[in-house]
């Protein structure tokens, strides 16, 4: 069975990005030789990324022409991707197809044979995929900041959704990678 894991940076108050869509200067506070490591050794272990559709649009924007990091960057145009979007009628960017209903496939996907499926930033997929109970790890890189408002990268909910936490990684930027898993499944 694949695993489906959500991977995103956030700040200590929660945000995944500022109050405009793409504010993430913050995350270069984390970023350094073990975050870019960490993000290398994640296209060791996944096969496929999803998206919602407005991540979607922002990172084919910037990895369709990154030069910065290249084995990164070959990994996110060569990687199989899906664009969850009702509205988009095409994907352009490598090896990406469009989904309607991002539940419904994951849980087909989930059961087919592959490596693990990472959710990028998308907190509206995320959000969706948790509420159906199809996530099976969250990976936050916490950065050392009070962003004081943006975007949250946990929605309201109407339940709690008790996690485990099973690795901890201090970064010498100051930033923390957590590793949690539903409690339940622990």
């Amino acid at each position: 069975m694949r695993k489906l894991v959500v991977w995103n940076l956030m700040t200590l108050d929660g945000y995944f990005e500022g109050t405009k869509p793409w504010d993430l200067d913050f995350h270069m506070l984390a970023w350094g030789d073990e975050l870019e490591r960490y993000a290398t050794d994640l296209g060791k272990e996944g096969d496929l990324l999803i998206f919602g559709r407005k991540t979607y649009e922002g990172m084919a924007a910037y990895w369709s022409t990154a030069t910065e990091t290249p084995a990164i960057a070959a990994y996110m145009n060569g990687i199989a991707k899906i664009a969850a979007s009702r509205t988009l009628d095409k994907a352009d960017w490598n090896n990406t197809r469009v989904v309607g209903d991002i539940a419904a496939e994951v849980k087909t996907l989930k059961e087919e044979p592959g490596k693990t499926m990472f959710v990028f930033g998308s907190a509206e997929v995320t959000d969706v995929l948790l509420k159906a109970d199809l996530v099976d790890e969250i990976r936050i890189c916490l950065v050392p900041v009070v962003l004081g408002s943006g975007n949250p990268h946990f929605k309201p909910a109407t339940a709690q959704r008790p996690l485990k936490l099973i690795d901890s990684t201090a970064l010498k930027t100051g930033a923390v990678v957590l590793r949690y898993v539903p409690a339940n499944v622990a």
